[in-house]
């Protein structure tokens, strides 16, 4: 019995692979992609060779002394002479000491996080908002004119209008805090999950390291997370910004540019077979190639970037060996390249607007293969990178870390460290010369111990020289210590962070709590010049683009607002703290002044206790009800008094009529309780 043709075609993974294989070498033959992987191998070569040349001896010289570990060379030199290996870890200790300082002022979280945001001075925002400040105007100066108010000459016009605007930019400003408000505590809750915070703790130790550090993002994946659905843990895809230190070994630059933003930038990616799996189906990635990519997996992993191994990655306890099946290396170039070029590599014509512009691009290559190639997603063209130093150089994207300021007086303190040990060790004990001639055969001279007993023999050539002779080297322990303790003040000094940062005690002015208290406010303005680079360089421009991004994806009319920010970075924290001094001394002057209450008004009371309130990592809403809660209470306290009044006015009236005197007056027109109204008189002589 036939059961007729088969609904689904089956094939074999072998046919599936074949396929993939024959789609991606018919795409790679294409000018568009014989193009690009052209134009990324140039650049891959530029910025290899410049980076050998320049920058890749620093890592690894940096690597070394943060690591405690003297240079093959210099080791064997060491080695040669004899004596000490001792290495003095001062580099090891100021980078972990410049790390903890930097990590106690940017790694805050809630109100203590290291940036804000806030509109500026005049703030754009929505038509409809500005339409409804117009109508409240109209509004305003209707009711003037229906309540009898006299027509107004030009000038007055003039006045009433400036007015209208003064009230108006206040209300616009109200409403662009409360939007930009809203977008700050969004931006934080994307930052916590996108994994800012452990991006800049691994940022913050290669600052101090390297000569310079790199964060990465936002940079949109695909992730897979557990969601509650009302009854369950489900499974479920999601796309989120993300962000991530990228290592300094990684990342190469052309070698005429100085600004990230302004050259093309490589990124090598050393990727797991999870890794090309995890890009099929994404937008962007050519599926036949990845998946070629993936059936000839392991195979010409590394040696197709055409590089020397590198000391630097051996320093980090890694080993990517050609041979390693578990790893390939791909580049990721952001270049901006001639539409005319793009139109040559057969671009579609409707992507590019002017053949004589340039246009970012993003290019992923893996062993000649061009696995993606997209315009940059950014609307004007920004690379997700954010590349600052401890000290900035004029003029170079690389700067200078704290392992490179006192690398030198490292090397001396490390050469006055040998020298210490190795003359200690000699000048020790005494040294011992012996006449070999006036031995007895067999007598043992390589031991010498107390209450030993030396046996010599007349010498046959009448030597009348004493046969063992004692005398103790000189020891050098002072002026060694001396150079030692000197280069240590060097270290102090050309690094910005001294040795009482970690605890150590300081004669003179550090023996009083008030002088340490100075000394290490003085410290400080070097670490703000570093955090001030961060915030230039790293904080401003990534919360910049996180802002712009969400006001051009997000869902919420109520978080657009003006697209120019301000982000203070962490400065901030020095201004928040001086506003809330100031906040608690406007409190405490309302609180204590009767004339500052009624200016205020209780509604504003309330809203600085929540303002004060919010710095107590506590629920606000707990502890204090909102602006318009505390005047909503007052409204209905105030209405509840004009009823009571309306009411004992209307018992007046009536018991007035019934000839009646009203309930609170005595007979003789006085108040109970000895009051007088003021509608009677007294009687006189109290008749």
């Amino acid at each position: 019995m036939s059961l007729g043709p088969a609904l689904i075609p089956v094939a074999s993974s072998s046919d599936l692979e074949a396929r993939a294989k024959r789609e991606s070498e018919e795409k790679q033959q294409s000018e568009l992609l014989v193009g690009l992987a052209a134009h990324t191998r140039k650049r891959w070569t530029t910025m290899r060779d410049h980076k050998q040349k320049d920058i890749e001896p620093r890592l690894i010289e940096t690597a070394r002394a943060r690591n405690m570990e003297y240079s093959p060379t210099k080791l064997a030199e060491i080695q040669a002479q004899g004596g000490s290996e001792l290495f003095m870890g001062i580099v090891s200790t100021k980078c972990r000491t410049a790390t903890a300082w930097l990590r106690d002022t940017l790694l805050g979280t809630g109100s203590d996080k290291p940036w804000s945001i806030e509109a500026t001075p005049v703030p754009e925002v929505p038509p409809e908002l500005i339409d409804r400040l117009q109508g409240i105007m109209q509004q305003n100066l209707q009711q003037y004119y229906e309540l009898g108010g006299e027509a107004i000459d030009e000038m007055g016009l003039k006045k009433l209008a400036a007015d209208m605007k003064d009230v108006a930019m206040r209300e616009m400003k109200f409403e662009a805090d409360k939007r930009v408000d809203r977008m700050e505590k969004k931006m934080e809750d994307q930052l916590l999950e996108g994994g800012f915070v452990k991006a800049l703790f691994e940022f913050t130790n290669d600052i101090a390291t390297y000569p310079y550090a790199v964060l990465k993002g936002p940079v949109p994946r695909k992730r897979k997370t557990l969601k509650w659905d009302g009854a369950e843990l489900v499974t479920k895809e999601i796309v989120r910004d993300e962000w991530e230190r990228v290592d300094p070994y990684k990342l190469y630059w052309a070698p005429w540019g100085d600004d990230i933003q302004n050259m093309p930038v490589i990124e090598v990616h050393h990727l797991t077979r999870e890794d090309v799996e995890a890009m099929i189906g994404v937008e962007g990635y050519d599926e036949a190639s990845v998946r070629a990519l993936l059936s000839d997996f392991g195979i010409g992993g590394f040696d197709w970037l055409d590089r020397e191994d590198s000391e630097f990655e051996a320093l980090e306890g890694k080993d990517f060996d050609e041979a390693n099946s578990d790893l390939i290396a791909a580049v990721q170039l952001w270049d901006s390249i001639p539409g005319k070029l793009l139109l040559e590599w057969g671009l579609d014509e409707k992507d590019i607007d002017d053949a004589q512009l340039s246009y970012p691009c993003e290019v992923w290559m893996v062993d000649n293969i061009v696995i993606k190639a997209v315009l940059n997603y950014d609307p004007i063209g920004r690379k997700p990178y954010y590349v600052s130093s401890f000290e900035k150089v004029p003029g170079r994207l690389d700067g200078n870390g704290v392992s490179d300021l006192c690398m030198d007086a490292q090397n001396m303190c490390n050469a006055a460290a040998r020298a210490l040990a190795n003359n200690m060790g000699i000048s020790s004990g005494p040294q011992v010369g012996v006449n070999v001639s006036r031995l007895p055969a067999g007598e043992d001279i390589t031991q010498m111990f107390p209450w030993k007993i030396w046996q010599f023999q007349q010498s046959e050539y009448g030597d009348a020289s004493q046969p063992i002779n004692f005398f103790q080297p000189q020891s050098n322990a002072q002026e060694l210590m001396a150079v030692f303790d000197r280069f240590m003040g060097i270290a102090d000094e050309i690094t910005g962070i001294p040795k009482y940062m970690t605890g150590q005690h300081v004669p003179g002015a550090g023996r009083t709590s008030s002088g340490l208290s100075m000394l290490i406010s003085n410290a400080g303005k070097s670490i703000k010049q570093v955090i001030s680079n961060i915030d230039h360089d790293v904080l401003n421009p990534m919360l910049e683009r996180q802002y712009q991004r969400n006001l051009r994806y997000s869902q919420d009319p109520e978080l657009i607002g003006d697209v120019q920010i301000i982000a203070r970075g962490a400065t901030s924290l020095v201004v928040k703290e001086a506003e809330a001094t100031r906040k608690t001394e406007f409190l405490r002057l309302v609180l204590e002044s009767p004339v500052a209450q009624q200016i205020v008004g209780l509604p504003g009371t309330a809203e600085l206790l929540r303002d004060l309130a919010g710095n107590l990592n506590t629920n606000i809403d707990r502890l204090v009800p909102t602006r318009e809660e505390v005047q909503k209470q007052q409204d209905i306290a105030a209405q509840q008094q004009q009823e009571q009044m309306m009411m004992q006015m209307q018992q007046q009236q009536m018991q007035q009529a019934q000839g009646q005197a009203p309930a609170n007056l005595q007979e003789d027109g006085t108040e109970m309780g000895g009051r007088q109204d003021n509608n009677f008189s007294p009687k006189p002589n109290g008749k």
